[in-house]
């Protein structure tokens, strides 16, 4: 066997010494050296489809929603302040040490103490216990009217704007009829003639007059979803109307209902308060940040401790849920993008 070149020596050394780099043809006749990881570089296959390098598994609208929220300081904060919320309507005695009901009329309307940080109410009621064990009532009477009012309006909403017809033109007269009402106005009548003293009167009436909101939402959302070319095929290979609605549709139209129910959670916590304010909603001995408020009302110029507590309370409890459904809103919307 003839031996080797000195050129061709030197390149048989070069591919066998990492070290020293890979010699790579040019095309032209020539070669050219490279680095030992250029060249690697070089030879490897891409993963990708036509050499664009590693696949990545495609996100959803939700797994991108999810990962603007916990980049956005306002979901974060108003994430923190709506789980202490939860956390004292479940385990007020986590942080509070006294009965609410316990009053002492010898210490009406005196100020902050050891042990009473808020002071007392007009009736001898430690304030700051009563606080505590007011976002109990508030929070289960925003979070279980907003339920009701999201489920009972996306279901006629949504049926409404998948099969259209007479039955939507019904259900679009009806909810006209509804946002007519006053809210408010609609409290003092229906609540009025209510002697209950429990939560569900008022969650009941909520319910009543909040669903034509969530339902026209939903009817809109619906309407769009179902024109997309997916739910066209699926129903061109025979899917069943309750396949169309619970696989293809529901899954895409439902984000505008949960950013309209988030910030409306908000509201039916100040509307419990106004409610209970004008003497209508929740009864005593029911504690109510609204109820706290009217009772403190006459006496705001020797005490105003006892009215700007709960009213402090109530005000950052419906700012925390508008600031998580403006976040929310702002995830789920791909125009805002």
């Amino acid at each position: 066997m003839p031996e080797p070149t000195p050129g061709e020596h030197h390149l048989q050394g070069a591919a066998r010494t990492p070290e020293e780099g890979v010699i790579a043809d040019t095309g032209m006749g020539g070669t050219m050296d490279l680095a030992t990881a250029e060249g690697e570089t070089l030879e490897t296959t891409p993963d990708g489809p036509q050499g664009t390098g590693p696949s990545e598994k495609p996100r959803s609208l939700w797994s991108d929603a999810w990962r603007d929220l916990r980049r956005n300081p306002v979901f974060i904060v108003a994430g923190l302040i709506i789980l202490f919320l939860v956390f004292i309507s479940l385990w007020p005695g986590a942080i509070t040490w006294e009965s609410p009901l316990q009053c002492n009329l010898a210490k009406a309307q005196e100020g902050s103490q050891p042990g009473h940080p808020f002071g007392f109410d007009g009736q001898g009621c430690d304030v700051y216990t009563r606080t505590v064990y007011g976002a109990r009532t508030s929070v289960t009477v925003g979070v279980l009217a907003t339920l009701g009012v999201a489920l009972f309006g996306s279901v006629l909403g949504g049926l409404a704007g998948f099969f259209g017809g007479a039955g939507d033109s019904i259900l679009s007269r009806i909810t006209d009829i509804f946002f007519a009402i006053p809210v408010v106005l609609g409290g003092l009548v229906l609540l009025s003639v209510v002697t209950s003293n429990t939560v569900w009167p008022v969650i009941g009436f909520m319910v009543l007059l909040g669903w034509p909101q969530i339902s026209r939402i939903a009817r809109g959302s619906v309407i769009t979803a179902k024109q997309n070319d997916y739910v066209q095929a699926a129903r061109a290979l025979g899917a069943s109307n309750s396949r169309l609605l619970l696989r293809h549709i529901t899954p895409n139209a439902v984000a505008p209902v949960i950013v309209v129910a988030t910030i409306a959670l908000g509201t039916y916590i100040s509307l419990e308060a106004t409610l209970s304010y004008l003497g209508v909603g929740l009864k005593p001995p029911t504690v109510s940040w609204g109820i706290d408020i009217s009772a403190a009302s006459p006496y705001i110029r020797n005490a105003p401790h006892a009215l700007l507590w709960p009213s402090g309370a109530l005000a950052v409890t419906v700012l925390a849920f508008i600031m998580l459904g403006d976040a929310v809103r702002d995830a789920l919307d791909p125009k805002l993008r």
